[in-house]
């Protein structure tokens, strides 16, 4: 029995006991929409919502400012080299010189991945991946730190959105994975203590432009 239920039924004993006029509960609206509106923008709405769990977000006006951007961000973290597996995105990399690298030898040692992503959900600040991309499942979790470089176009409002467009991008042969990304790695299972890159990066930083 769910809390709702129980409530009400306590409530008509209570009632019944003093004698007073029943007001139970009046049961919530199904047609009423389970998230809030999208504002102000699609962009915003999603780079407040990942803030929120401790990711990072830029939004860019360019391309030119999108690499401004990452070549300042990695400097500040100290890194060298990315790794890197999407053609597009390397492209881009070449642009500003930054190092890249595919070789296995540096797999395990890779302090950053950069990828793509399928989708952007505006209102849970969620990254959409899967195992179609370019980066398939390993760069979405192995490194310490992620990047994703998206467009505006990757966005939708909803997380049944992004369902209903991967539903019409793929059709009946999904994708082997599909994961909605929100924030950081995180745990909090040891005595409450909240802990980033348990079980995945540290960090997480999305890149829209």
């Amino acid at each position: 029995m769910n809390n709702s239920s129980r409530n009400i039924i306590l409530e008509k004993i209570r009632i019944a006991q003093s004698g007073r006029e029943a007001k139970l509960p009046q049961k919530p609206d199904e047609q009423s929409p389970v998230f809030k509106e999208i504002q102000p923008s699609q962009a915003e709405c999603f780079k407040r919502e990942m803030e929120t769990v401790s990711g990072k977000c830029s939004i860019c006006q360019n391309e030119e400012e999108l690499l401004f951007e990452l070549v300042n961000y990695l400097r500040e973290q100290n890194i060298e080299k990315v790794f890197c597996t999407d053609e597009k995105i390397i492209s881009l990399l070449d642009k500003k010189n930054i190092a890249h690298t595919t070789a296995n030898a540096d797999f395990t040692e890779m302090q950053v991945a950069i990828t793509d992503c399928e989708l952007l959900v505006a209102r849970t600040g969620s990254v959409v991946v899967s195992a179609a991309g370019a980066a398939g499942r390993q760069l979405n979790i192995f490194p310490p730190i992620h990047i994703v470089i998206a467009r505006k176009e990757h966005l939708v409002n909803y997380p049944e959105d992004a369902l209903h467009t991967m539903q019409k991008k793929y059709g009946e042969v999904l994708p082997s994975m599909i994961s909605f990304i929100s924030g950081p790695s995180r745990t909090a299972d040891i005595e409450k203590t909240l802990v980033l890159g348990a079980h995945g990066p540290k960090a997480l930083f999305v890149l829209i432009y």
